[in-house]
């Protein structure tokens, strides 16, 4: 399918009107993204498709600018393509561990929360099961995934897609008590291993730590201050998308499948997120400028280990960071859940990138992505 591009200014040139001079004013440039950007993103997007996404959308943010490309189709069955006019709702899966991880790092600067403190200060009695020792695992070891807690088995009921055609829904505590039936995976610190189990006690922790439920601080703390306004988490047994959105697929035994509707309550906060890519462009702009997590705070997000994926890419605190071909660094994060997944993050000043995909492509470079798009 061809590829659309619609360019959305976010600031134009204020207009000086004086009563006491007829001496014109030439208008500033309107602020655009960068033609050679929208070239390379534009062949990306072509590939993609080819490699098996139904659907491919990117939203780059060049100092005020945002353009907008999108490849593929939203929904098979009407033949319909992604439109540009309108941004699109779509799940970003483990993006929304950055929000959950910015969140614990506001309260660390509050002084209610201490990132080397056990997680049993705030939450005693959770986390108790084979291996599992709540007094030696820290806050910072839960946001850096270093805690050795076991992954929630994967099961047809743990299914996020399956639970939404059921009707069954979960509580964060089910959650936990099902994934500590395992034993832990290692001792707490003593390696990486990325789990979705940590997010779930993350979210707990903040409820725990204000005595408020994870989406009111989440509004409160982000989504409001930064006007994101197409992002949410939906609610328990909210298994739709809220309009417009694509339509969200995945093969499943060979056969291209629907996928939409997913009981968020399983992610939670490790992954229910909804959002489009220009409130991912701008809360991740955000976070680098300062304006989520105070700049004192900003570096132990960035200070972690690699994430052995071979690619270079380094996990902190909810945070996932390289350093690109061309020198700038790209911070932000990766997302995967039924139907979609993105990549999103920024990389200077002014500068950030989401993609967002449905389908299942055979291959995915996230290097060549993120470097064609915010590389000269």
């Amino acid at each position: 399918m061809g590829i659309r591009a619609i360019v959305l200014p976010i600031c134009t040139a204020a207009v000086l009107l004086s009563a006491c001079t007829t001496t014109s004013v030439e208008p500033a440039p309107v602020p655009s993204v960068a033609a050679a950007r929208m070239d390379r993103v534009h062949g990306d997007l072509d590939a993609l498709i080819h490699s098996g996404a139904v659907g491919a959308i990117a939203t780059l943010t060049e100092n005020d600018a945002t353009a907008v490309a999108a490849a593929g189709l939203s929904d098979i069955a009407a033949g319909t393509p992604i439109p540009t006019d309108r941004p699109q709702h779509v799940r970003v899966g483990s993006v929304t561990k950055a929000f959950t991880a910015a969140m614990v790092l506001q309260l660390v600067a509050e002084h209610r929360i201490d990132l080397d403190r056990s997680i049993d200060t705030y939450l005693p009695g959770l986390l108790i099961g084979a291996g599992v020792d709540e007094h030696a695992l820290t806050v910072r070891q839960i946001l850096g995934h270093r805690s050795g807690l076991p992954e929630l088995p994967e099961t047809p009921e743990t299914n996020e897609y399956e639970a939404a055609k059921d009707g069954r829904t979960y509580t964060p505590a089910q959650e936990i008590a099902a994934a500590l039936r395992q034993p832990a995976q290692f001792a707490p610190g003593t390696r990486f291993k990325y789990t979705n189990t940590n997010y779930i006690v993350a979210g707990m922790l903040i409820e725990a730590v204000t005595g408020h439920r994870y989406t009111d601080e989440l509004r409160d703390r982000i989504l409001t201050p930064l006007a994101l306004r197409d992002t949410y988490l939906p609610a328990t047994g909210e298994t739709g998308l809220r309009d417009p959105h694509p339509t969200g697929y995945a093969t499943v035994d060979g056969v291209v499948t629907d996928e939409t509707r997913v009981e968020p309550s399983l992610p939670w906060a490790a992954g229910a997120l909804v959002s489009t890519g220009a409130d991912l462009n701008r809360f991740f702009l955000a976070l680098l400028s300062g304006r989520v997590v105070p700049q004192t705070q900003l570096p132990q997000m960035l200070d972690g280990v690699d994430m052995g994926r071979g690619d270079g890419m380094s996990y902190g605190l909810g945070i996932a960071y390289t350093q690109l071909p061309c020198g700038l660094r790209y911070v932000g994060h990766l997302g995967s859940i039924h139907g979609f997944s993105a990549i999103s993050g920024a990389a200077a000043p002014g500068l950030a990138v989401t993609f967002s995909l449905t389908g299942t492509p055979a291959t995915v470079d996230v290097r060549n992505l993120l470097t064609h798009a915010l590389c000269r």
